[in-house]
Protein backbone atom coordinates (compact mmCIF):
# COMPACT_ATOMS: atom_id res chain seq x y z
CA UNK A 1 0.00 0.00 0.00
CA UNK A 2 1.82 3.66 -1.24
CA UNK A 3 1.98 5.87 1.78
CA UNK A 4 0.43 9.42 1.42
CA UNK A 5 1.82 12.81 1.36
CA UNK A 6 2.73 14.27 4.63
CA UNK A 7 3.78 17.24 6.48
CA UNK A 8 6.79 16.83 7.78
CA UNK A 9 6.72 17.12 12.26
CA UNK A 10 9.67 18.81 12.30
CA UNK A 11 10.20 21.54 9.18
CA UNK A 12 6.62 21.07 8.32
CA UNK A 13 7.21 21.05 4.25
CA UNK A 14 5.59 18.40 2.30
CA UNK A 15 6.93 14.90 2.27
CA UNK A 16 6.32 13.07 -0.76
CA UNK A 17 4.50 9.70 -1.03
CA UNK A 18 7.45 7.79 -2.09
CA UNK A 19 9.92 10.05 -0.34
CA UNK A 20 11.13 7.94 3.57
CA UNK A 21 12.48 11.04 4.75
CA UNK A 22 11.94 15.00 4.58
CA UNK A 23 13.89 16.33 1.24
CA UNK A 24 14.26 19.20 3.18
CA UNK A 25 15.45 18.45 6.81
CA UNK A 26 16.69 14.61 6.52
CA UNK A 27 13.04 13.72 9.20
CA UNK A 28 12.03 10.11 8.17
CA UNK A 29 8.85 10.22 8.34
CA UNK A 30 8.72 6.75 10.94
CA UNK A 31 10.25 9.22 13.50
CA UNK A 32 8.95 9.32 17.18
CA UNK A 33 7.28 12.06 17.64
CA UNK A 34 10.40 13.72 20.08
CA UNK A 35 12.83 13.11 17.60
CA UNK A 36 10.98 14.70 14.76
CA UNK A 37 10.54 17.66 16.77
CA UNK A 38 14.02 17.99 16.88
CA UNK A 39 14.11 17.16 20.78
CA UNK A 40 16.86 14.40 20.70
CA UNK A 41 20.20 14.77 22.18
CA UNK A 42 22.09 14.83 18.62
CA UNK A 43 19.26 17.64 17.26
CA UNK A 44 20.00 19.57 20.24
CA UNK A 45 23.46 19.78 19.88
CA UNK A 46 23.29 21.21 15.88
CA UNK A 47 20.29 23.42 16.85
CA UNK A 48 20.93 24.10 20.01
CA UNK A 49 20.46 28.16 19.19
CA UNK A 50 16.75 27.59 18.09
CA UNK A 51 15.53 25.28 21.35
CA UNK A 52 17.37 28.05 23.29
CA UNK A 53 15.49 30.42 22.11
CA UNK A 54 11.99 28.76 22.61
CA UNK A 55 12.69 27.60 25.73
CA UNK A 56 13.30 30.63 27.51
CA UNK A 57 10.03 31.99 25.30
CA UNK A 58 7.98 29.34 27.16
CA UNK A 59 9.65 30.29 30.75
CA UNK A 60 8.70 33.65 30.30
CA UNK A 61 5.49 32.62 28.76
CA UNK A 62 5.27 30.95 32.03
CA UNK A 63 6.38 33.32 34.52
CA UNK A 64 3.73 36.24 32.77
CA UNK A 65 0.63 33.57 33.59
CA UNK A 66 2.09 32.71 37.38
CA UNK A 67 2.43 36.39 38.02
CA UNK A 68 -1.16 37.19 36.70
CA UNK A 69 -2.92 37.57 40.15
CA UNK A 70 -6.72 37.64 38.36
CA UNK A 71 -7.23 35.34 35.47
CA UNK A 72 -10.46 35.61 33.40
CA UNK A 73 -11.83 32.73 31.50
CA UNK A 74 -12.26 34.39 27.58
CA UNK A 75 -14.24 32.19 25.03
CA UNK A 76 -11.82 34.11 22.67
CA UNK A 77 -9.78 31.72 21.05
CA UNK A 78 -7.02 34.31 20.89
CA UNK A 79 -7.63 35.06 24.29
CA UNK A 80 -7.00 31.65 26.10
CA UNK A 81 -4.58 31.78 28.75
CA UNK A 82 -3.97 34.97 28.29
CA UNK A 83 -1.25 36.74 31.07
CA UNK A 84 -2.52 39.94 32.16
CA UNK A 85 -1.63 43.35 31.32
CA UNK A 86 0.34 44.56 34.18
CA UNK A 87 2.36 41.07 34.74
CA UNK A 88 3.47 41.58 31.03
CA UNK A 89 4.44 45.11 31.62
CA UNK A 90 6.58 43.84 34.43
CA UNK A 91 8.03 41.18 32.64
CA UNK A 92 9.07 43.84 29.86
CA UNK A 93 6.62 44.83 27.19
CA UNK A 94 6.85 47.16 24.83
CA UNK A 95 5.64 50.64 23.46
CA UNK A 96 4.78 54.25 23.91
CA UNK A 97 3.51 53.35 27.68
CA UNK A 98 6.48 51.65 28.73
CA UNK A 99 9.22 53.69 27.02
CA UNK A 100 7.57 56.71 27.82
CA UNK A 101 5.85 57.00 30.90
CA UNK A 102 8.32 54.65 32.99
CA UNK A 103 11.59 55.03 31.02
CA UNK A 104 11.60 50.95 29.78
CA UNK A 105 13.81 51.91 26.52
CA UNK A 106 15.33 47.99 27.31
CA UNK A 107 11.58 46.77 26.83
CA UNK A 108 12.69 47.10 22.96
CA UNK A 109 14.85 44.18 23.46
CA UNK A 110 12.37 41.56 26.40
CA UNK A 111 9.10 42.34 24.41
CA UNK A 112 10.61 40.07 21.89
CA UNK A 113 10.11 36.47 24.46
CA UNK A 114 6.43 37.71 25.71
CA UNK A 115 3.35 36.24 24.63
CA UNK A 116 -0.33 37.24 25.32
CA UNK A 117 -2.01 33.75 25.21
CA UNK A 118 -1.22 30.46 24.21
CA UNK A 119 -2.21 30.47 20.30
CA UNK A 120 -0.05 33.62 20.02
CA UNK A 121 3.32 31.64 21.38
CA UNK A 122 2.23 28.50 19.44
CA UNK A 123 1.86 30.50 16.32
CA UNK A 124 4.81 32.45 16.86
CA UNK A 125 7.30 29.43 17.69
CA UNK A 126 6.15 27.20 15.06
CA UNK A 127 7.28 30.08 12.41
CA UNK A 128 10.43 30.69 14.39
CA UNK A 129 10.89 26.52 14.14
CA UNK A 130 10.73 26.86 10.64
CA UNK A 131 12.84 29.85 9.91
CA UNK A 132 15.37 29.91 12.16
CA UNK A 133 17.41 26.90 10.92
CA UNK A 134 16.92 27.88 7.80
CA UNK A 135 18.47 31.05 8.62
CA UNK A 136 21.47 29.53 10.45
CA UNK A 137 22.29 27.50 7.56
CA UNK A 138 23.11 29.97 5.33
CA UNK A 139 24.46 32.67 7.50
CA UNK A 140 25.42 30.51 10.26
CA UNK A 141 24.22 30.61 14.42
CA UNK A 142 26.35 33.93 15.51
CA UNK A 143 24.73 35.67 12.59
CA UNK A 144 21.48 34.49 12.48
CA UNK A 145 21.14 35.18 16.52
CA UNK A 146 22.39 38.72 15.82
CA UNK A 147 19.58 39.21 12.82
CA UNK A 148 16.81 37.94 15.80
CA UNK A 149 17.99 40.53 18.56
CA UNK A 150 18.81 43.19 16.57
CA UNK A 151 16.14 42.81 14.00
CA UNK A 152 13.41 42.47 16.61
CA UNK A 153 14.44 45.60 18.08
CA UNK A 154 14.56 47.44 15.19
CA UNK A 155 10.94 46.00 14.40
CA UNK A 156 9.87 47.49 18.16
CA UNK A 157 11.56 51.06 17.65
CA UNK A 158 9.49 51.34 14.25
CA UNK A 159 6.10 50.08 16.29
CA UNK A 160 7.30 53.13 19.17
CA UNK A 161 7.67 55.46 16.45
CA UNK A 162 4.72 55.03 14.96
CA UNK A 163 2.80 55.00 18.07
CA UNK A 164 1.81 51.52 19.62
CA UNK A 165 0.94 51.50 23.04
CA UNK A 166 1.60 48.47 24.18
CA UNK A 167 3.16 45.16 22.45
CA UNK A 168 5.09 42.11 22.48
CA UNK A 169 5.40 38.88 20.87
CA UNK A 170 8.49 37.24 18.92
CA UNK A 171 6.82 37.97 16.02
CA UNK A 172 9.22 41.22 15.15
CA UNK A 173 12.33 39.11 15.34
CA UNK A 174 10.45 36.34 13.49
CA UNK A 175 10.19 38.50 10.59
CA UNK A 176 13.59 39.98 10.74
CA UNK A 177 14.63 36.33 9.74
CA UNK A 178 12.15 35.94 7.02
CA UNK A 179 13.76 39.67 6.17
CA UNK A 180 17.14 37.99 6.10
CA UNK A 181 16.21 35.30 3.78
CA UNK A 182 14.31 37.68 1.49
CA UNK A 183 17.82 39.27 0.80
CA UNK A 184 19.43 35.31 0.70
CA UNK A 185 17.51 34.56 -1.98
CA UNK A 186 17.73 37.48 -4.12
CA UNK A 187 21.06 38.20 -3.88
CA UNK A 188 22.75 34.54 -4.24
CA UNK A 189 19.89 34.66 -7.20
CA UNK A 190 20.33 31.19 -9.26
CA UNK A 191 17.41 28.31 -9.07
CA UNK A 192 17.95 27.75 -5.17
CA UNK A 193 18.17 31.49 -4.53
CA UNK A 194 14.81 32.58 -6.48
CA UNK A 195 13.26 29.68 -4.99
CA UNK A 196 14.35 30.91 -1.49
CA UNK A 197 12.90 34.38 -2.39
CA UNK A 198 9.83 32.59 -3.42
CA UNK A 199 8.65 30.38 -0.68
CA UNK A 200 9.66 33.47 2.12
CA UNK A 201 7.85 36.13 0.15
CA UNK A 202 4.43 33.75 0.20
CA UNK A 203 5.30 34.00 4.28
CA UNK A 204 5.76 37.67 3.87
CA UNK A 205 2.23 38.19 1.89
CA UNK A 206 0.24 35.82 4.19
CA UNK A 207 1.81 37.28 6.97
CA UNK A 208 0.41 40.98 6.10
CA UNK A 209 -3.11 39.17 5.01
CA UNK A 210 -3.27 37.63 8.45
CA UNK A 211 -2.20 41.28 10.30
CA UNK A 212 -5.23 43.25 8.21
CA UNK A 213 -7.59 40.37 8.84
CA UNK A 214 -6.78 39.79 12.44
CA UNK A 215 -7.58 42.74 14.65
CA UNK A 216 -4.07 43.54 17.61
CA UNK A 217 -1.50 42.12 15.03
CA UNK A 218 0.95 45.03 15.62
CA UNK A 219 1.85 45.32 11.31
CA UNK A 220 4.78 48.23 11.96
CA UNK A 221 6.51 45.75 14.09
CA UNK A 222 6.47 42.94 11.43
CA UNK A 223 7.30 45.06 8.91
CA UNK A 224 10.09 46.87 11.07
CA UNK A 225 11.56 43.37 11.73
CA UNK A 226 11.57 42.40 7.62
CA UNK A 227 13.32 45.66 7.02
CA UNK A 228 15.92 45.61 9.68
CA UNK A 229 16.21 41.53 8.46
CA UNK A 230 17.27 42.58 5.24
CA UNK A 231 19.56 45.54 5.93
CA UNK A 232 21.31 42.80 8.27
CA UNK A 233 21.74 39.96 5.93
CA UNK A 234 23.30 42.89 3.63
CA UNK A 235 25.40 44.07 6.30
CA UNK A 236 26.36 40.89 7.98
CA UNK A 237 26.71 38.75 4.86
CA UNK A 238 25.50 35.06 4.53
CA UNK A 239 28.30 32.15 4.49
CA UNK A 240 28.90 31.81 0.74
CA UNK A 241 29.78 35.60 0.02
CA UNK A 242 31.12 36.41 3.78
CA UNK A 243 32.73 33.85 5.76
CA UNK A 244 31.95 34.17 9.83
CA UNK A 245 34.56 36.66 11.51
CA UNK A 246 35.67 36.89 14.74
CA UNK A 247 33.62 40.46 14.58
CA UNK A 248 30.31 38.33 13.80
CA UNK A 249 30.59 36.18 17.11
CA UNK A 250 31.71 39.15 19.16
CA UNK A 251 28.41 41.10 17.72
CA UNK A 252 26.63 38.06 18.66
CA UNK A 253 28.01 37.47 22.44
CA UNK A 254 27.10 41.50 22.80
CA UNK A 255 23.61 40.29 21.60
CA UNK A 256 23.47 37.32 24.36
CA UNK A 257 24.79 39.66 27.38
CA UNK A 258 22.14 42.20 26.36
CA UNK A 259 19.41 39.55 26.30
CA UNK A 260 20.48 37.69 29.22
CA UNK A 261 20.88 40.99 31.13
CA UNK A 262 17.10 42.71 29.89
CA UNK A 263 15.37 39.20 30.76
CA UNK A 264 17.41 39.08 33.89
CA UNK A 265 16.10 42.21 35.08
CA UNK A 266 12.56 42.38 34.07
CA UNK A 267 12.37 38.65 35.71
CA UNK A 268 13.96 40.17 39.03
CA UNK A 269 11.71 43.26 39.14
CA UNK A 270 8.82 41.24 38.44
CA UNK A 271 9.05 39.11 40.71
CA UNK A 272 9.91 41.23 43.57
CA UNK A 273 6.86 43.69 42.23
CA UNK A 274 4.38 40.64 42.84
CA UNK A 275 6.41 39.37 46.17
CA UNK A 276 5.98 43.09 48.08
CA UNK A 277 2.27 42.89 46.87
CA UNK A 278 2.23 46.47 45.16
Amino acid sequence: MASRALLCPRCGRLIGSDETVCSWCGTSRTNPWWKAMGWSRGSLRDDWLVHSIITVNIIFYVMSLVLTRNHSFSLNPLGFLAPGQTSLLLLGASGTIPVDEYGRYWSLLSANYLHGGILHIFFNLMAFRQIAPWVSREYGDSRAFTIYTIGGVGGYVLSYLAGIPFTIGASAAVCALIGSLLYYGKSRGGTYGAMVFREVWGWVISLFLFGFIVPGINNWAHGGGIISGILLGMLLGYSEKRQVTPLHHLIAIVCGIATIACLTWAAVGAVAFRLVGR
